[in-house]
């Protein structure tokens, strides 16, 4: 199987509430101010970032993250502002300089089911032994992503996840 760039994406799944909306590969842009491709993940620098209902400070706050690394999705641009949606599905915008270019990803977010529990395996392939087991909502540093699995990071516990248990990186996503 292709792995795909983000360029050559040929299906991005963005997880709003109640499941995933596929957009395509004709929907992904270049930004209006940075030339990077609309969408794309990042994730929030630090423990409070405001999420406000417009591009700039005098627009209400919706909401305040209190998750550094949390990863979002970038859905647009203007100025010094990026609109992003979360993985509950909740859009507002954020001040560029509070986003980070540092991937991260949340494990299954969407699972109804918090006492299930998800491998990490030692190796890229469902023989690897398992390394730690990973809760629904927990916040993983993603290494690398090829081939439908991931390498990624919680503390100092490395190893691989299948890619589709991630929200924060598209299906097929090539991550290097």
């Amino acid at each position: 199987m292709k792995a795909w760039s983000m360029r050559e994406l040929a299906l991005a799944a963005v997880f709003a509430v109640g499941g995933p909306i596929v957009a395509s590969a004709q929907d992904m842009q270049a930004g209006s101010v940075t030339g990077l491709p609309v969408p794309r993940y990042v994730s929030l620098k630090t423990d409070r970032v405001n999420l406000r209902e417009g591009p700039s400070k005098e627009h209400r706050t919706r909401w305040v993250y209190q998750r550094a690394g949390l990863p979002v999705e970038v859905t647009a641009e203007f100025e010094t502002w990026r609109r992003v949606r979360d993985a509950d599905g909740a859009e507002g915008w954020v001040l560029h300089s509070l986003l980070s270019g540092r991937r991260t990803a949340l494990i299954a977010p969407w699972s109804k089911n918090k006492e299930e529990n998800f491998p990490m395996r030692s190796a890229a392939g469902e023989d690897g032994a398992v390394v730690a087991k990973l809760q629904p909502g927990v916040i993983a540093n993603v290494g690398s992503c090829a081939n439908t699995w991931c390498r990624v990071s919680v503390g100092s516990i490395n190893g691989y996840i299948r890619q589709e248990r991630l929200w924060g990186v598209y299906p097929n996503e090539k991550v290097d």
